[in-house]
């Protein structure tokens, strides 16, 4: 098999949560250029369905779903819709999450609980609804979106425990499920990426961003096309014997 078979996804179905925008939609549009059909899902439908009407240019079927990540009844409406129009499930991506900015002695209990109940419980309830379908078909790739913020930890100013904690549990849960899910042919990594301009850390880059951009080797925040790689490489079988990795996309920050 060559290079280009290697990364080809041509036919394969792909569920993005937290898909409509920001890196989400960056990487379902790199998986449809490399011919994966996608269901993007977030809870706000018609932000999915305008994203995926833009994709199908790409001449991939799409499909567009509401969903409530923290939600089980949810997520298996997600899966049992995609298995409906599509009948099969290749890749999954963990991308749906928030935050909450607070110093840790204020932090409300369901400001903490939304954090983690999004980030860490919702990478669980899509990942055990969509492996019950994958462990059945003895093949499958998923993908959870991990962050720097959860190998390190941050400066004073940057008050988000939560999120740092919740991105730390998704490592040692991609890990772990690697070793579980390994005997049924399902690849289990994470991308952590480092500072990308989006809706939810746009403001915190505003307001550091010289101090920011001398912690970056490379000198820039991550751009439009920087996660795509990284995606298609992992789901793909060019990373055929790629499991329980971590794969950093942060210009060298935590180098």
């Amino acid at each position: 098999m060559n290079v280009k078979q290697l990364f080809d996804l041509t036919g394969r179905v792909a569920i993005v949560t937290g898909g409509s925008i920001g890196l989400g939609r960056q990487m379902a549009e790199g998986l449809a250029e490399m011919g994966a059909n996608l269901v993007l899902c977030a809870r706000k439908k018609e932000r999915c369905e305008q994203a995926a009407t833009q994709l199908q240019a790409l001449g991939v079927k799409t499909l567009a779903l509401g969903c409530d990540v923290k939600n089980p009844s949810s997520v298996q409406e997600l899966v049992d819709a995609t298995i409906s129009r599509f009948g099969r499930i290749d890749i999954l991506i963990n991308n749906a999450g928030t935050s909450w900015g607070a110093p840790i002695e204020e932090m409300r209990i369901e400001h903490w609980n939304k954090v983690m109940e999004t980030n860490l419980t919702g990478t669980f309830l899509c990942c055990q609804a969509v492996g019950k379908f994958m462990t059945a078909q003895k093949r499958g790739s998923i993908i959870n979106i991990a962050s720097v913020a959860g190998l390190r930890g941050s400066p004073p100013e940057f008050q988000a425990i939560g999120y740092h904690a919740s991105k730390g549990g998704i490592i040692a849960f991609t890990r772990d499920l690697a070793h579980k899910w390994a005997i049924h042919n399902i690849r289990v990594n994470a991308i952590a990426p480092g500072w990308f301009p989006t809706h939810m850390s746009e403001v915190l880059i505003e307001r550091g961003k010289d101090r920011m951009l001398k912690e970056i080797p490379l000198g820039r925040f991550g751009g439009g096309d920087d996660l795509k790689g990284a995606a298609v490489y992992l789901a793909s079988d060019a990373a055929a014997f790629v499991t329980g990795d971590v794969l950093v996309v942060d210009g060298g920050q935590t180098a």
